[in-house]
């Protein structure tokens, strides 16, 4: 004869294995964006080509140097950006856990450690900003030697590619890192099920918002 427990015990394994498919449709549907994100990225790099074959056919050896490093270097320094942020917002992270905890003499040697670590990342957070505004003069002067050679339209696709180039790295590291949370949730939920609960049933609606939903376009003065 089945108790209140039992019951209340295979209620809660049904309502995890409907979590769990859920979270699986997450995922899918966070792959999916990915997908269209690579597509999207493959336009950018064509629109990249067109305006280098431009550049390459009408601008003057100096300048055809001063473009490549230009776009070269846009790549470095929102990367190195996306970086620091990445690794001071995990330090953070640890040192609010360490907050919530009783003081010890090994988290009081390891709280150090992490504000010490903070201290170096917003440091060198501060020098990858002032390259951030090194970059943003360059462009002006890539901009105002380009205007002598370009049609407006042709002017126009190189704002446009220089604003989405960076703004599509954006978006592909924040859909990583949303995937990489999303795979650890659905893993740690699927290690939590009893293994005769059987296979999770189907949803009869669309997944849940169990993560946070990426933006379609984040401009790079986010960073």
């Amino acid at each position: 004869m089945e108790t209140d427990l039992d019951e209340d015990e295979a209620d809660l394994t049904q309502k995890q294995g409907e979590l769990l498919h859920a979270l699986a449709l997450s995922v899918a549907l966070l792959r999916g964006e990915k997908e269209q994100l690579a597509g999207e990225q493959k336009s950018c790099s064509a629109l990249g080509g067109s305006m280098e074959v431009l550049v390459q056919e009408r601008c003057k050896p100096n300048e055809r140097d001063k473009y490549r490093m230009f776009i070269g270097d846009l790549d470095k320094i929102v990367n190195l950006l996306l970086s620091l942020s990445g690794r001071l917002a995990r330090v953070e992270s640890a040192l609010a856990a360490l907050e919530r905890e009783a003081e010890t003499e090994d988290s009081r040697v390891e709280r150090e450690s992490l504000q010490q670590k903070r201290r170096q990342l917003c440091s060198q957070q501060e020098d990858a900003c002032e390259l951030k505004e090194n970059l943003d003069r360059r462009e002006r002067v890539v901009l105002d030697f380009l205007a002598g050679y370009l049609t407006a339209a042709q002017l126009r696709d190189h704002r446009r590619y220089v604003r989405l180039k960076p703004a599509l790295l954006i978006r592909q590291r924040h859909l990583d890192e949303l995937i990489r949370l999303a795979e650890e949730q659905l893993q740690r939920l699927a290690e939590s099920l009893p293994a005769a609960s059987g296979p999770a049933p189907a949803a009869s609606g669309p997944a849940p918002a169990l993560v946070p939903t990426s933006p379609r376009s984040t401009a790079v003065t986010s960073l």
